[in-house]
């Protein structure tokens, strides 16, 4: 069932906020993360694994795509190579491993790619409020 919602937070409470996203996805889900260049993508990538125990430092992956975490999160920033370097990569696969997938900068053309795979989505567009950012959700945006 599709849930859409918005929530304005900070930086101390974003483990909160991220938690509260892990308990709508399940145990694991492919999340599309929205939003300008320092809009907080990775800021929130490094509050979902702190609640999934994660001790390892997060940084983005912008080039080399992808960086894994015990195996149950997956990290991707797909800015450099778009839509087609994806997919031409082979990581369209990788999205059918369980754990979470969070995808910095999936546009529409690749929500198109999803829908084609048939990969389940949801999906916060972030903008950005002096030092709060305004997350909106839309939980199994493709289910």
């Amino acid at each position: 069932m599709s849930q859409c919602y918005e929530k304005v937070c900070d930086l101390a409470h974003l483990t909160a906020f991220a938690d509260e996203i892990k308990s709508k996805l399940g145990d694991s889900g492919v999340l599309l993360l929205r939003g300008n260049l320092a809009s907080g993508k990775t800021a929130f990538v490094k509050a979902f694994a702190k609640i999934l125990g994660i001790e390892e430092a997060i940084s983005s992956p912008t080039f080399s795509i992808l960086h894994e975490y015990d195996e149950k999160l997956f990290h991707y920033d797909i800015y450099q190579c778009g839509s087609n370097g994806f997919l031409q990569s082979g990581l369209i696969e990788k999205l059918d491993a369980e754990g979470y997938h969070l995808i910095e900068w999936g546009d529409a053309e690749f929500e198109k790619l999803l829908h084609h795979f048939g990969v389940d989505y949801s999906t916060i567009d972030i903008e950005t409020m002096d030092l709060k950012r305004n997350y909106k959700v839309h939980i199994n945006a493709y289910a």
